[in-house]
């Protein structure tokens, strides 16, 4: 088997690390996986066992590799891993999405799957420049929640809408004209929540695309970390009803 490199964007491959998050890319994507890496020290309890049984079922190759283990996690308590090719998705044109343009934290976008798998969303498109979706600590970070996603990289936001151009445009935005409870009240099930760049927000621009909302909150902060405002929006639209 060729020597597996250090994790690259370039790579046609990535590491999903960690025992969680293996088992749910195994549940999800077992195509995709080439290897199983192991540590010597990894005990054999019930999750050890169920993620060997189903890559044994899938004929995915084991292997003890503990250097690569602390290469790729950059910790000593890692103890297993799995190597998978990259792949492509398409959005659900008839499903509401999230779209996160210009992301460049991979915790936050690790946070926001978790959260769009929570409430519903299957769906979320990445504007760059972004960070990369297949980095194996922001894998990590999500705990297995980006498999479940149908999750799509555009170079420009009119990319996406060139691709999906009758839907509700929501873009959240400091100065939005409507508050987070009305709009998700009137809002329709195919839906699109737009997000800024962590520091910069959203453009000015984004006010053209459909209506601009405010998460109402107190003067005595600036602003919500991005997770936690998406993760809000999110909630309000899957409990209005309009996210199944």
């Amino acid at each position: 088997m060729p020597k597996l490199e250090a994790y690259s964007k370039h790579l046609p491959y990535s590491y999903c690390l960690g025992l969680y998050p293996c088992l749910s890319l195994m549940e999800t994507r077992p195509e995709t996986v080439m290897r199983l890496l192991l540590s010597e020290d990894a005990p054999e309890g019930d999750g050890v066992r169920k993620l060997r049984r189903l890559c044994a079922e899938s004929g995915v190759r084991e292997e003890y590799a503990s250097r690569t283990l602390r290469r790729e996690s950059g910790k000593e308590n890692c103890f297993a891993a799995l190597v998978f090719r990259k792949y492509d998705c398409a959005l659900n044109a008839d499903k509401p999405h999230v779209v996160l343009n210009a992301i460049s934290d991979g915790g936050n976008l690790g946070t926001i799957t978790r959260s769009a798998v929570g409430f519903g969303y299957r769906d979320v498109a990445v504007i760059r420049p972004c960070v990369d979706v297949f980095e194996p600590h922001v894998l990590r970070s999500s705990m297995g929640a980006v498999f479940r996603l149908r999750i799509c990289v555009y170079d420009t936001f009119d990319e996406y809408l060139k691709e999906f151009p009758s839907r509700e445009i929501y873009p959240f935005m400091l100065d939005g004209a409507k508050a987070l409870d009305e709009v998700s009240r009137s809002a329709g099930s195919v839906h699109t929540l737009v997000f800024g760049n962590e520091a910069a927000g959203l453009d000015s621009a984004f006010r053209s695309y459909g209506q601009s909302v405010i998460i109402p909150q107190s003067r005595e902060i600036d602003s919500l970390n991005l997770s936690v405002a998406a993760s809000i929006a999110m909630y309000a639209f899957s409990s209005a009803g309009k996210c199944k």
